[in-house]
């Protein structure tokens, strides 16, 4: 592989772990500490939401996104050929 696409891989890549990063300090961060009274104002399933978020919310999330990544990164291996056969 040559040294231009090491560079378009890693890029693409930190261009996902950014995304995704992003995405888990939105719900941990700023919907489980910084909007938690605004987002209290809703239930769901009997909790308040910003609780929910703050408990079990971001937790759900972050393991979504495990599972994001592991599907994005088998895709970009694939395009770069780095992949398991």
């Amino acid at each position: 592989m040559s040294n231009s696409q090491e560079k378009k891989y890693w890029k693409k890549n930190l261009k996902y772990l950014a995304i995704l990063l992003s995405i888990w300090f939105l719900v941990s961060f700023v919907f489980g500490i910084l909007l938690v009274d605004e987002l209290n104002t809703i239930r769901l399933g009997g909790f308040k939401l910003g609780f929910w978020f703050a408990q079990q919310g971001a937790i759900y999330v972050f393991v979504i996104l495990i599972f994001v990544y592991i599907k994005l990164m088998n895709k970009l291996d694939k395009e770069f050929g780095f992949n398991e056969k």
